[in-house]
């Protein structure tokens, strides 16, 4: 069962949520402080954490930023409707997914569910089907949802991760921005979800350096140059 991480100071919201999700299957805990919610996931046990911008102690930026430096746990955040710069800020630091306060649980399930399905390794898939790509100073290993930088580790999200993979399954194809964002989330893109994939993108980018394989083609979208091997 897929156990979730809930940080929001309004205690009022917990238990309603945590009985809908338990309907698919989900357990949910709730954490009213930051500080709270930081030595739940140290401990360890957690799929997914949903996280608050407005908290005590330290705002839901913050406490994203922290649990970035230690963890690639999927972070869904949850912020004011219309507020497009905490969108912005939030995806920045490491976000997988927002979604606007108020907000429907089944969306939120389906968001859950989506950045869950990103980050489960596909260890169990079986030998036949391994699936390596090798490039120029790159090796992405398609089961093991691994990255290797010049012979280290990337650690990526799962977003970082099935966006890396979409772009270098077809090397020098341009990719939109709408249409990453529909096969990345599965929805149409409108208004702050097309600077979503620019944050993406830089995020990889960065995390890729010094490689310059993700090309940025004005007025078009995005392509991987790098070459199979």
């Amino acid at each position: 069962m897929p156990r979730l991480l809930l940080i929001d100071d309004d205690e009022a919201l917990g238990p309603p949520l945590r009985a809908y999700l338990a309907r698919s299957g989900f357990e949910l805990v709730h954490a009213t402080r930051p500080s709270e919610g930081l030595a739940l996931l140290r401990g360890g046990g957690f799929d997914a954490a949903i996280l608050d911008v407005m908290l005590p102690e330290m705002d839901g930026f913050e406490l994203c930023r922290t649990i970035r430096k230690e963890s690639t746990l999927p972070i869904v955040m949850l912020t004011a409707r219309g507020d497009v710069m905490d969108r912005v800020v939030g995806l920045e630091l490491g976000a997988d997914d927002y979604l606007p306060k108020p907000f429907e649980p089944r969306e939120l399930l389906a968001r859950l569910q989506t950045v869950l399905r990103r980050a489960v390794p596909a260890a169990h898939a079986p030998a036949s089907a391994s699936r390596v790509w090798r490039f120029d100073g790159l090796v992405i290993d398609l089961d093991r949802r691994s990255v290797e930088r010049r012979g280290e580790a990337v650690e990526l999200t799962g977003t970082e991760f099935e966006l890396l993979a979409l772009l270098a399954g077809t090397p020098n194809k341009v990719f939109h921005r709408d249409d990453i964002l529909e096969r990345l989330r599965g929805q149409a893109a409108e208004d702050i979800h097309t600077r979503a994939v620019d944050i993406l993108v830089s995020r990889l980018r960065r995390k890729l350096e010094p490689l310059h394989c993700i090309k940025t083609l004005r007025n078009a979208g995005y392509t991987f140059a790098g070459v199979r091997l």
